[in-house]
């Protein structure tokens, strides 16, 4: 059970949760695996379907997030989304254990660009399993002016085809509810269409960043398991669709210490870019 405490005054929560077994199997047959991983680690990035945020119903907005204001920072911009992040293992977590995650916000920045008022918010996550910190992590969460008709779009990057390792899926709707539900999280850009084209201006629903991001990571675990990952960092570029194509793509360095990820969709165009240091 996740239990948060938090303060508008000094921004930081504690949460305790338990890797339940259960969680893990319900994640690994999301990610299309015969059976789950077992008693020993969890499995890098698989940390993200813990600590659920559990909010009051009547304390959900519109777009189905928690009402900001108590942890994250009100900065009166109603559309947002997962960025990127930075993230170190110095130590494993264990599949049955109970772990401990110290948060707090250490930056708020607020621009303005193409598409008009941007605020920046940089949350700090400590994670520690059988009283060790295993994860250190950085998210950067981006809060965007509500959708309108005209709104230039930041022009996108062609991505590279060529690399050692590449795997294709096709999101669809049931992943998207499936990730959701493991995650306890409700916005609804994953799952209400309607809301998702009618409000939001997307043109379908939208694949969550994480997702992408544990996907990708999944690759370097599929093709090197024993890899050792010290590090892991990625950034969101453009949205993925449900329905659409997705290429997991990855290429390690000839020294074998770092490895470059990156995703693209069906037209060519790059959405995520990730690097994992390697022992």
């Amino acid at each position: 059970m996740t239990t948060p405490h938090a303060t508008a005054n000094d921004r930081t929560e504690i949460a305790n949760d338990i890797v339940a077994p259960s969680s893990v199997a319900a994640l690994a047959a999301t990610l299309d695996y015969d059976t789950p991983p077992g008693k020993g680690t969890l499995p890098l990035l698989w940390h993200w379907i813990f600590f659920r945020p559990t909010a009051r119903q009547s304390l959900l907005g519109e777009d189905g997030h928690p009402l900001k204001g108590n942890f994250l920072p009100d900065l009166g911009l109603p559309r947002r989304m997962w960025a990127g992040g930075r993230l170190r293992f110095p130590s494993a977590v264990r599949i049955g254990g109970a772990i401990e995650r110290q948060s707090r916000i250490v930056r708020v920045e607020e621009k303005r660009g193409r598409s008009g008022k941007l605020g920046f918010v940089t949350v700090s996550h400590r994670v520690t399993s059988g009283g060790v910190v295993a994860i250190e992590e950085e998210q950067d969460i981006v809060f965007r002016e509500p959708a309108q008709p005209g709104t230039p779009s930041p022009a996108p990057a062609a991505a590279s085809t060529t690399s050692l390792w590449h795997r294709t899926i096709v999101p669809d709707e049931p992943l998207l509810f499936r990730y959701s539900a493991l995650i306890f999280f409700a916005h609804r850009i994953h799952y209400d269409k309607p809301y998702t084209t009618g409000v939001e201006g997307y043109p379908n629903l939208v694949v969550h960043g994480p997702l992408i991001a544990t996907l990708l990571m999944d690759l370097l675990r599929r093709e090197q398991p024993d890899a050792h990952v010290l590090e892991f960092s990625f950034k969101a570029l453009r949205p993925s669709f449900a329905g659409n194509t997705l290429n997991l793509r990855a290429q390690p360095s000839e020294d074998g210490k770092t490895v470059e990820l990156w995703s693209h969709d069906h037209e060519g165009w790059l959405t995520m870019s990730a690097r994992a240091s390697l022992a």
